[in-house]
């Protein structure tokens, strides 16, 4: 790449029996040519046209469904780093985004003695808390015809409204209804994070006039630690 240029990411998931002589379900050359035939093209063409993405990425999974010569189980195709638009069935688009807050918690369970808490817990039961950058993507379905509809910046601001400033630079234990353990909320640990900004956000979009459907949502703790809840099902 030479200078300015648009950033995509195209990810492909196909399932099959493992091929007895190869040990391959595709050989991903295979994959590999199919994408840069099919794929690559219909975005390239569609950049900085006004056309819908979600019509772009339903007409390419679509090519790449009679091209490849096993199933596509999803076609996933990422905008920005943090945006991306999935299609693993023909009548729907899923939309996930990924936002940021800073918060601090301390897990301490009052079911646990306090020599229990301190084995279980280590460093994380330090009696001031600690703190982290979380990561939340929620994972929305929403039909391909209202895809273009459902605005990101509607969505923005529903999660601003839901989960970041509910919690952005906050103590989850003392300042949040959710998380005050002592009050009977929930131990702020990343499981039950996920849960809650699950709950918050489905009870936002019910009602919605174009009828998403909240699937599930991941936080990052860490970079190496996250949890989705509810558990994805196939």
């Amino acid at each position: 790449m030479a200078g300015f240029a648009r950033w995509y990411e195209c990810a492909v998931e196909c399932r099959a029996g493992v091929n007895d002589a190869t040990g391959y379900v595709i050989d991903i050359k295979t994959v590999d040519k199919a994408v840069r035939s099919h794929v690559v093209p219909m975005v390239e063409e569609a950049a900085g046209s006004g056309r819908p993405p979600a019509e772009v990425l339903a007409n390419a999974a679509e090519a790449l469904r009679r091209a490849l010569p096993v199933s596509l189980r999803a076609l996933r195709l990422s905008l920005s780093p943090y945006y991306s638009l999935e299609m693993s069935d023909a009548g729907s688009i899923l939309v996930r985004q990924k936002f940021d807050f800073s918060a601090a918690h301390r897990l301490h369970s009052p079911r646990l003695s306090d020599e229990e808490n301190l084995r279980l817990y280590g460093k994380c039961n330090n009696p001031r808390g600690h703190g982290h950058n979380y990561v939340v993507e929620p994972a929305v379905r929403i039909g391909i015809s209202e895809a273009p509809l459902f605005m990101l910046a509607e969505f923005e601001s529903i999660v601003d409204s839901e989960i970041i400033r509910p919690f952005d630079h906050k103590h989850l234990n003392e300042d949040t209804a959710e998380f005050n353990v002592e009050k009977g909320g929930l131990l702020p640990s990343v499981e039950n994070i996920a849960r809650v900004c699950f709950e918050r956000l489905s009870s936002a979009l019910s009602g919605h006039r174009l009828n998403p459907r909240l699937l599930c949502v991941t936080v990052w703790e860490t970079d190496r630690t996250s949890a989705t809840y509810p558990a994805p099902r196939d």
